[in-house]
């Protein structure tokens, strides 16, 4: 099959893997925690909470966020690439890098603003503005990533036409020997 990227070797390809798989999850665990604090700004009739909530979420989105989502989206990329799975060769795998990209730009032009328009109206005194503003971006991310995990796990869907059409003269070599 011709590739003009080189293939990872074993030792780096695990490597990256780790990286990728930490990433993931640190990126899913913060997720979970915005929601959580999302919840928490949205639901108490405290002021003390809604203001410590929000600054705790700016906190995550302001410092962790991008970095880890701009990890994931890197390693799975080199991953994709540095190994037979291939960007565009498995249908699971070409989702998996489109939601990625979709969430990681969700994160800088949704997510972020969000939580930071209610940090600054909730530090200047002022009530939770629309609960929207913390709750709906965790709950969109937190569903595509756990999405993008049943397909890390399953692998559906089988290759994408491009992927059949390069395996196709490697089965052929294999049933004509």
């Amino acid at each position: 099959m011709p590739h003009s990227i080189p293939k990872l070797g074993r030792p780096a390809r695990r490597a990256v893997l780790v990286v990728h798989v930490l990433a993931s999850a640190g990126w899913l665990g913060l997720t979970l925690g915005l929601l959580a604090l999302g919840t928490t700004a949205a639901t108490t009739g405290s002021a003390v909470t809604v203001e410590s909530s929000v600054r705790a979420m700016k906190l995550f989105a302001d410092w962790l966020l991008l970095p880890v989502a701009f990890l994931t989206l890197f390693s799975g990329l080199v991953l994709s690439l540095g190994t037979p799975w291939g960007l565009t060769l498995h249908r699971w795998v070409y989702t998996k890098f489109w939601l990625t990209l979709a969430t990681t730009t969700a994160t800088v032009f949704a997510l972020r603003p969000g939580v930071n328009s209610a940090g600054t109206a909730v530090a200047a005194g002022g009530p939770l503005p629309d609960a929207g503003d913390v709750l709906f971006g965790p709950v969109v991310s937190l569903s595509a990533y756990v999405f993008m995990t049943v397909l890390s796990v399953l692998k559906p869907w089988g290759p994408t036409k491009r992927g059949r059409r390069l395996r196709a003269p490697a089965r052929r070599a294999l049933q004509d020997a």
